[in-house]
């Protein structure tokens, strides 16, 4: 059985970031470090997209960026630049090749594809089994992500931020290629929270995502004709052709990942709750929390400690209990944020980096009733 001093289980964002943190680190030279993933990451199977202040560490490898973005609801259609902020997008293959490369050429990296079928935690180890062998870990890093912990509890809600993308491309000229569509609340809600996300590439060639927050799937179908509907009814298309799609599913929840955790065992990325809970945005929370990670194993503590509970925590409980049980406000409470607030202040509420006066600013922006009835039911 081979021995390493850590195993990350998943070569994702958050394996391949930690990873790479790690081996640009002098603290960790030394280090041995294993990568087990069952996929061979060539495949472009996800975009991840943030905002992030003027240039950044990802920029050389971005797809697009876009200085403006568009919210729209019932009543209201904003564009709005949003410096000094910009939005940017991420193809998962071109940060799969970025990463994996640079990783790979590492003398004390060892990366193996193979499916994790058991982990096993020991007095001074763990042992981390595969479909072909067995490996020892004085620490593992867990992102295998599972629906079981969630669904067998009741104190928090569980919604999912579940959507299906087409990247088309058009006959005419109808993309604005320097704006981003962020949500358009404007198409019929059905009871939910449902939204049409946008990112022009060029004025003929985006990506269109009908997206929920709810508690439940859709059909394929269902979300494959909003789609159509969105491009011949809102955007006037026609003629296009669909080059790719994707399809994805982000637990929304505050959850307490972090009690799964034990001192030589810790789950990381949507595994670890690292998505934020009232968004599901996941990639620049993981970008965070790693950095944060890296700074904490230098103090080498148990990895149990690992936790600071902030006060966004409870933000995003209020709203995530107001949507399980009225899922059609989201529509209301976003439109009523983008109505009262600059969307750079908002940009920076959900990137947890806001004072507690501008805190104050965006609740008090938010419809009161709901907030106040779900925090009563929260407090009693």
């Amino acid at each position: 059985m081979s021995n390493y001093d850590y195993v990350i289980i998943g070569a994702g964002a958050a394996g391949l970031l930690l990873a790479d943190a790690l081996i640009n680190d002098s603290f960790f030279t030394s280090r041995s470090i294993l990568i087990i993933d069952k996929d061979d990451k060539k495949k472009n199977d996800r975009t991840w997209c943030f905002w992030e202040k003027e240039q950044g560490k990802f920029d050389a490898i971005l797809h697009k960026s876009w200085p403006s973005i568009f919210f729209a609801g019932k009543d209201l259609r904003l564009s709005s630049t949003i410096a000094p902020y910009s939005y940017k997008m991420l193809r998962g293959i071109d940060f799969y090749q970025h990463y994996t490369n640079k990783i790979k050429s590492y003398r004390n990296i060892t990366w193996l594809q193979d499916d994790v079928t058991k982990i096993q935690e020991k007095e001074t180890s763990v042992v981390v089994s595969t479909q072909t062998e067995q490996f020892s870990g004085q620490i593992v890093f867990n992102s295998i992500f599972d629906y079981g912990p969630l669904k067998n509890q009741k104190q928090y809600p569980v919604l999912q931020q579940h959507f299906l993308g087409w990247f088309v491309k058009t006959e005419k000229a109808v993309f604005n290629k320097d704006e981003a569509t962020f949500m358009d609340f404007s198409i019929p809600q059905k009871g939910n929270t449902r939204f049409m996300y946008v990112l022009p590439f060029s004025d003929t060639e985006a990506l269109v995502e009908y997206t929920l927050f709810s508690e439940t799937l859709l059909k394929k179908e269902e979300y494959e004709q909003a789609i159509v509907d969105y491009l011949q009814n809102d955007l006037g298309i026609a003629n296009y052709e669909i080059l790719e799609k994707e399809v994805g599913n982000i637990p929304m929840t505050s959850y307490k990942f972090h009690k799964h955790n034990s001192n030589r065992v810790m789950n990381i990325g949507i595994a670890g709750g690292w998505a934020k809970a009232s968004t599901g945005f996941t990639f620049y929370s993981t970008h965070k929390q790693v950095n944060t990670l890296v700074g904490f194993l230098k103090k080498e503590k148990p990895l149990s400690l690992f936790y600071k509970r902030n006060k966004f925590w409870f933000y995003d409980v209020l709203l995530l209990d107001i949507l399980s049980k009225k899922n059609h406000l989201g529509q209301s409470i976003f439109e009523s944020l983008f109505k009262n607030r600059k969307p750079q202040l908002i940009l920076k509420f959900l990137d947890e980096d806001t004072s507690f006066w501008e805190d104050l600013q965006i609740i008090s922006a938010c419809p009161k009733w709901p907030f106040l009835k779900a925090l009563w039911n929260r407090i009693f």
